[in-house]
């Protein structure tokens, strides 16, 4: 095993065989917190954005958080029936994409991609960004470095997802679930002490008086409407990660669309809940927050105060724990954590998506293949890569970030739900049982439902956000889905292109002419002659650019003297140039003629080790790309072993015993058969 192979070893693990791929199939258990993590942490940072948004209006605004706080569990929740609908009715994985293409067309499944691809990068991007915002309230020295921090806090993530759904998945559910036991138990024990013992708990902000933006004081119809529109989609990020439940079904275990449904259920209902404890408590500890680019400030008896208070989370756990630390720091460490990991929802739902529309022929096939440990390590590569660019411009501002968020996510909700009205709508044309009829009529019941309360969310995100960043989000999925047409085309011309036409497969060439390249009369050349000899072309001729007279003259020498029967030709490069000479002399060799085929050998020398690749064989390499262009001429590569290829290939060798002594790998099987395969 090389260095490169052991690191990569290191990293990810070893190499699964795809007989192994039933091992990874998640139980519901792992798939929660696989799937889910993004929406259950989206109540360390819904509730900020909600509140953030009503600061503009001062302290009126604060009035309005727990309507904003239902309106979102209220779509929540209608979502989540919706997709308990597409998982039954699409459990391939195609999730949105699928609903979409199958129902309403090719492009309306472009759409979807579009926005979903979108959306998963932002997850990752908002999510890391969060939480390295909350770690600093533990963490001081990630002040002003946080685009740093969160890009290297994503290339961790990645190394994790490379070694595949299970694995992450099983690392990813500790701290998953201590999240959820963190903020239910602060909900519990918060309410306990003030409504159960009658305690006074206030926030540290709870004194402060909050002076909004005039533009919203006082709170005018319209700039109400306005504002209020604009917290509700801040807070309908706590949507986003309910629909790759949808797309990671294969990965759930027998069986998947019940097990699927069950995990976007309890998806639901915990979110809900966290979300719906946090805005309580927030109301019932006089908690506020004031907008962090100065459009709304803190003021103590008219005094300005500055804003160096915790997130929403912080302040809650600091107020309900104040007589426990151990409560305060599993609640602020598990926040930071669970967003770190609520890219993970984004790290399984992006890989799949990609390889189906990589399938499809939307995007590059490199993207549809799985990995050696059987995660689609492309996808997982070009996910981290574009999330990475991400935080390094905004410097993992949430803020910034959020105002590009959820707008995809509503686009293929939307889409979705109206694809799945089509979708039951052709099915009861031809169902004749009254009972599975009454299903399906329930069920479009459920996803119009979905599509009104989508679209209605749609359109307010677009109006509320679209001047704060909204619109870049809009143009990333306009220029993914343009992208994503012209690989179409590009793939659908190739496949035009290369199409075996009926006499293409019984089509010889009509004469072949052979050239070999010679830079030295020597053993490598020698072996060339031989073989283009061998093939019986109908003309065989060498070939050399003669750049120095002592050294041209040498050549034509040395090859007069082994008597070969081939003719030696020398090309006059008076700039001392070698491709562009031999380029031309193969170019005018080619004739009129379709069917003439011109094949230059060229001798190559077989190295060892990387640094001698670089010692050798450069202008070979050179040659045969631009041979690769011209029509009706084909290179030969023929190659010579030097002595220090014998360490490359030992280290070939001893990848492949080792290889063989995995179990998985064929070697079980190969083993048996040459059991039976004994004589008695």
């Amino acid at each position: 095993m090389n260095a490169t192979d052991l690191v990569k070893r290191l990293l990810v693990g070893r190499k699964l065989a795809s007989a192994q791929l039933g091992e990874t199939l998640l139980p519901k258990r792992i798939a929660l917190p696989v799937f889910a993590s993004d929406a259950l942490s989206s109540v360390a940072y819904a509730p900020d954005e909600i509140l953030l948004t009503l600061s503009l209006a001062g302290m009126a605004g604060f009035a309005f958080s727990w309507q904003i706080a239902l309106a979102v569990a209220a779509v929540m929740l209608i979502v989540v029936m919706s997709y308990r609908q597409t998982v039954h009715a699409y459990p391939s994985g195609g999730g949105d994409y699928e609903v979409a293409t199958v129902n309403l067309g090719p492009t309306w499944g472009l759409v979807v991609a579009s926005a979903l691809l979108v959306d998963y990068v932002l997850t990752v991007a908002v999510s890391v960004s969060s939480g390295v915002q909350n770690a600093k309230a533990v963490l001081p020295f990630l002040e002003g470095n946080e685009g740093l921090w969160a890009m290297g806090l994503i290339i961790v993530l990645m190394a994790m997802n490379l070694r595949g759904v299970r694995e992450s998945g099983t690392f990813f559910a500790i701290p998953t679930y201590g999240f959820m036991i963190g903020v239910l138990g602060m909900t519990a024990w918060g309410l306990t002490r003030i409504l159960g013992f009658g305690e006074p708990l206030k926030a540290p902000t709870a004194d402060y008086t909050v002076v909004g933006d005039p533009f919203f004081d006082p709170l005018l119809p319209l700039a109400a409407v306005m504002l209020l529109a604009r917290a509700f989609s801040s807070g309908c990020a706590a949507l986003t990660g309910v629909e790759a439940i949808s797309n990671g079904v294969p990965a759930f275990r027998e069986p998947k669309s019940r097990n699927a449904a069950t995990t976007l259920a309890m998806l639901g209902g915990i979110a809900v809940t966290m979300l719906g404890g946090i805005i309580v408590l927030a109301n019932l500890t006089g908690l506020k927050l004031v907008d962090p680019d100065g459009h709304s400030r803190f003021e103590l008896n008219g005094v300005p105060v500055p804003d160096t208070h915790d997130t929403a989370m912080g302040q809650l756990a600091r107020t309900i724990f104040d007589t426990f630390p151990v409560g305060f720091y599993w609640v602020v460490i598990a926040t930071m954590v669970i967003l770190f990991l609520a890219a993970n929802t984004a790290f399984n739902g992006f890989p799949v998506l990609g390889s189906i529309l990589a399938k499809d022929g939307f995007l590059p096939k490199a993207l549809h293949t799985r990995g050696d440990r059987l995660a689609y390590s492309n996808g997982i590569l070009a996910l981290a890569t574009a999330a990475a660019v991400l935080v390094m411009v905004y410097n993992a501002s949430v803020t910034a970030l959020i105002q590009l968020y959820v707008v995809g996510v509503f686009v293929s909700f939307t889409v979705s739900q109206f694809g799945m009205m089509r979708h039951w709508t052709r099915h009861l044309r031809t169902e004749k049982d009254p009972r599975e009829r009454a299903r399906m009529m329930r069920s479009r019941m459920i996803n119009a439902i979905g599509l009104t309360g989508t679209g209605v969310v749609l359109v307010i995100v677009l109006a509320s956000k679209f001047i704060y960043g909204a619109y870049l989000a809009v143009l990333a999925m306009a220029g993914v889905f343009l992208v994503m047409r012209g690989i179409r085309r590009h793939y659908d011309k190739v496949a035009r292109e290369v199409a075996v036409g009926p006499v293409d497969a019984r089509m010889l060439p009509s004469r072949v002419r052979a050239v070999i390249m010679v830079q030295e009369v020597n053993k490598p050349t020698m072996r060339a002659v031989n073989f283009a000899r061998a093939t019986r072309a109908s003309s065989i001729e060498a070939v050399t650019v003669s750049i120095d007279e002592a050294e041209t003259r040498r050549i034509v020498e040395e090859w007069d003297a082994q008597d070969l029967d081939v003719p030696l030709k020398v090309i006059a490069s008076p700039y001392r140039e070698v491709t562009g000479p031999f380029l031309n002399y193969v170019k005018g060799m080619r004739s009129d003629n379709p069917r003439d085929v011109v094949c230059v050998y060229i001798p190559e020398y077989v190295v060892g080790h990387w640094w001698e690749q670089i010692l050798h064989n450069q202008t070979g390499l050179i040659l045969k790309t631009r041979l690769n262009f011209m029509q009706g001429v084909m290179t030969t590569s023929v190659p010579y072993q030097l002595a220090s290829s014998k360490y490359a290939f030992d280290r070939a060798q001893r990848n492949t015993a080792a290889a063989w002594r995995r179990p998985g790998t064929g070697q079980v099987r190969m083993g048996d058969a040459r059991e039976r395969s004994r004589p008695e």
